[in-house]
């Protein structure tokens, strides 16, 4: 059954992970899918497949920091599929690690410009496209990281990501009248390259398995499945949530 039939949907950080098992999803459930995220070749290759498959979408590469760039995949949605329905803003960086005293201040400001204030950039455009097609779904992919369970020597991560909930509450509020859902997603530790970016080694991936209550850690696709769930109507009544689908990392103390 496709559950988007006839929906559009925009994704950044396209190009891997869960930005990338999300957009072949939610284009196998219906959805024409707008692709974003720095890289040309790995998106166009994204697209190629999906088209491929008889799904539609189109590419489109660039930096969500900059507020041309947000507004131009809206545009592409709008001018190429006839409107949005769907947005998830799933672009992130871990940005600096290490010692909080040690953090140069412009890697902070980078981390928190690429993490949060690319998100207040893309609703500012995605909002009013919802809005005009009658509602929809607005997502933001954040972290239990600073949010349920803190980690030394991650300081601008985890409050550049936790920053998204409020902006998710403050957007359904705002939203809520116009039928726009607005919700953060809070994934668990997934097997994504930014993932093995955080623990590469065997030994620090079976620890971090360990932290989970199911003892594992999620594939992207376990993710995407969650994000598919807050875009469809599934969720109709799901709005200013931070939903973790974490594996019980947030409450396990084992």
């Amino acid at each position: 059954m496709q559950t988007l039939q006839g929906k559009v949907a925009l994704i950044t950080g396209a190009s891997s992970g869960i930005g990338h098992a999300t957009a072949l999803l939610l284009a196998r459930h219906g959805a024409a899918v707008v692709l974003g995220a720095r890289r040309l070749a790995p998106l166009q290759a994204l697209a190629d497949r999906i088209k491929s498959s008889g799904g539609r979408a189109s590419a489109l590469a660039g930096d969500v920091r900059d507020d041309g760039y947000s507004q131009a995949l809206v545009r592409q949605a709008q001018q190429v599929y006839g409107g949005l329905d769907i947005a998830f803003n799933n672009a992130g960086t871990l940005g600096p690690m290490g010692p909080t005293p040690e953090v140069p201040p412009d890697e902070w400001r980078s981390a928190l410009d690429t993490n949060l204030t690319s998100a207040f950039l893309g609703a500012r455009h995605q909002l009013p496209a919802l809005v005009a097609r009658g509602g929809g779904s607005l997502i933001f992919t954040s972290t239990f990281v600073g949010h349920t369970a803190g980690f030394a020597g991650v300081a601008a991560y985890a409050a550049s990501k936790s920053g998204l909930i409020g902006l998710v509450q403050a957007l359904a509020v705002e939203a809520g009248p116009a039928k726009v859902r607005v919700n953060a997603l809070l994934p668990g530790g997934t097997d994504t390259p930014m993932a093995r970016e955080m623990n590469g080694s065997p030994e620090q991936l079976a620890a971090v398995a360990r932290l989970h209550a199911l003892g594992r850690i999620a594939t992207p696709d376990e993710i995407a499945q969650a994000v598919l769930f807050l875009a469809s109507d599934a969720s109709s009544f799901v709005t200013g949530s931070a939903m973790r689908v974490d594996g019980g990392v947030s409450i396990h103390r084992g």
